[in-house]
């Protein structure tokens, strides 16, 4: 006799289905609220509760929050504070991880004497709290004339990730023969070359890691933005800061929201768009030991 399928397989994937619905829905529920409450004019806002559909979708908070809203004595919005974060990121993300690439590439296939003992002392930089450095990065900075610029900041965020995607790049790279290298050398490839047509053919998982962690973390970071930023050079989490401290007659809680999804949205957007490269990189030898 052929034995019937049992129905326990059956129940508890849909138990399973059910705990990640929920999980998501909770997750997801701060943004809905958010993104709801940014539709809503002031007297809805007050009528309805907060997770309440607006009656229509009303745009107006968005543009206070883009171009008109007051983040201190300034009224022009977020967008000033915006385009500074993307002159900062961009670059910061770029050379962080070609540098780390290449230090990466150095410390796994080109090894040296002492080569493991840098990479060890490297890693405290992963580990380091970014409070400890602020005080002699500022002195730093003011010696070099970068003192309250975006190009101080480019600086001082691509020292902050070196230690994280050489370690990202490093792992990776040791999973790659050794043997493959030492064949090219003998055909008379050198050491850019290598790099160039062979390695970094192969690192294309681990390049989308490092660009969405560093974009990441480096558009998300308020600690070195609000501590070496100038009056022009504000990133945008510091705009924020700012605009939702700034006190008036009654608060606007919907150009709040409203600004606060401007500001994350970059990042969002990077994850939907790049989010399963991430997911490959990481299996592919991201965190590998």
């Amino acid at each position: 006799m052929t034995a019937k399928p049992s129905v326990f397989p059956s129940v508890g994937r849909l138990l399973v289905y059910g705990v990640l619905a929920l999980a998501t829905a909770f997750f997801l529920l701060p943004l809905y609220a958010m993104l709801v409450t940014s539709f809503k004019d002031a007297e809805e806002i007050r009528s309805t509760s907060l997770l309440a559909l607006p009656g229509s979708l009303n745009w107006s908070a968005w543009g206070t929050a883009w171009s008109t809203a007051c983040t201190g004595v300034d009224c022009n919005g977020l967008r000033p504070f915006f385009w500074n974060s993307v002159a900062m990121a961009v670059p910061a993300v770029l050379i962080s991880t070609v540098w780390g690439a290449l230090n990466g590439y150095v410390l796994s296939l080109w090894k040296f004497r002492g080569s493991d003992t840098l990479f060890g002392l490297l890693l405290f930089g992963v580990f380091m709290p970014f409070q400890v450095v602020l005080l002699p990065m500022s002195q730093v900075l003011g010696w070099l004339g970068l003192s309250s610029s975006i190009t101080g900041l480019v600086l001082v965020h691509c020292l902050a990730g070196l230690a994280g995607t050489t370690l990202f790049f490093r792992n990776y790279y040791a999973a790659i023969p050794q043997e493959l290298v030492n064949a090219a050398r003998m055909d008379g490839a050198g050491f850019w070359q290598i790099f160039w047509r062979i390695v970094l053919p192969l690192s294309t998982p681990i390049v989308m890691v490092a660009l969405i962690w560093q974009f990441t973390n480096i558009w998300n970071d308020f600690l070195f933005g609000v501590v070496f930023s100038g009056t022009e050079s504000k990133p945008i989490t510091v705009g924020l800061n700012n605009l939702a401290n700034t006190s008036s007659s009654v608060k606007a809680y919907n150009v709040d929201m409203a600004a606060a999804i401007i500001a994350g949205l970059p990042t969002m957007v990077i994850y939907v768009l790049a989010g399963k490269f991430f997911v490959r990189g990481l299996t592919a030898g991201a965190v590998k030991g």
